[in-house]
C-alpha cells in the first residue's frame, strides 16, 4: 500500500516527482472481485461524500477530499457481484510522515480532531507540541486524516495485523 517515487532525471528536473499512489479500493471490494466491476459509475454517484472515482473504468477512493463512511452505499447500489468483503474494513492504516508540523515543532493537531475512532494520539515531549501517534489497532483506514492534514504529511500503510496461531 506504500507508495513508489518516479526518480528519473527529467521528471526530478521538470518539477514531476510525486509520489505514484496505489489504488485504494473502495471498502467491500478485492483485487479479485474488482474484475467483475463493469464500470457502470453508480458507485460514484452513490457516494455521500464523493471520495470514489472511476480511474480506467474501476473504483478507487480519493482521500484527498474526505472520508469513507463506511455507509455501503456503494455496494448497495452495485449489481454486479464486486463487493465481496468485509465492508467495514481497510487493509491499511494512516502513517504520519516526517514533514508533519508537529514533528517539526509547530503546534497542529488537525488529524486527531478528523478522527472519528480517536485513533490518532498526541503525546507530550518537553519544549515543542505534542507528538503524534496511530494506534493502529483502533485505526479504520477511513482516511479522514488525510484530508484536513495541511502539509499532506499523513499516507496510507498496509495495516500490520497479526495472524492468529493455533
Amino acid at each position: 500500500m506504500g507508495e513508489s517515487v518516479d526518480t528519473s532525471r527529467r521528471n526530478f528536473l521538470r518539477g514531476r516527482y510525486e509520489g505514484r499512489r496505489q489504488r485504494v479500493l473502495p471498502p467491500g471490494i478485492t483485487a479479485a472481485s474488482l474484475n467483475a466491476c463493469t464500470g457502470c459509475g453508480k458507485c460514484v454517484e452513490a457516494c455521500p461524500t464523493h471520495i470514489v472515482r472511476l480511474i480506467s473504468d474501476r473504483p478507487a477512493l480519493d482521500f484527498s477530499i474526505a472520508e469513507c463512511t463506511f455507509c455501503g452505499r456503494c455496494a448497495e447500489l452495485c449489481s454486479e457481484p464486486v463487493f465481496t468483503g468485509q465492508p467495514q474494513f481497510f487493509p491499511h492504516v494512516a502513517m504520519i510522515g516526517d514533514n508533519c508540523l508537529a514533528k517539526n515543532r509547530t503546534d497542529c493537531q488537525a488529524c486527531r480532531d478528523a478522527c472519528p475512532t480517536e485513533a490518532i494520539r498526541f503525546h507530550p515531549r518537553a519544549g515543542g507540541p505534542f507528538l503524534p501517534e496511530v494506534m493502529e489497532e483502533a485505526c479504520t483506514g477511513c482516511g479522514a486524516c488525510l484530508a484536513v492534514c495541511p502539509v499532506a504529511a499523513i499516507g496510507i500503510r498496509e495495516a500490520a495485523r497479526e495472524d492468529a496461531h493455533v
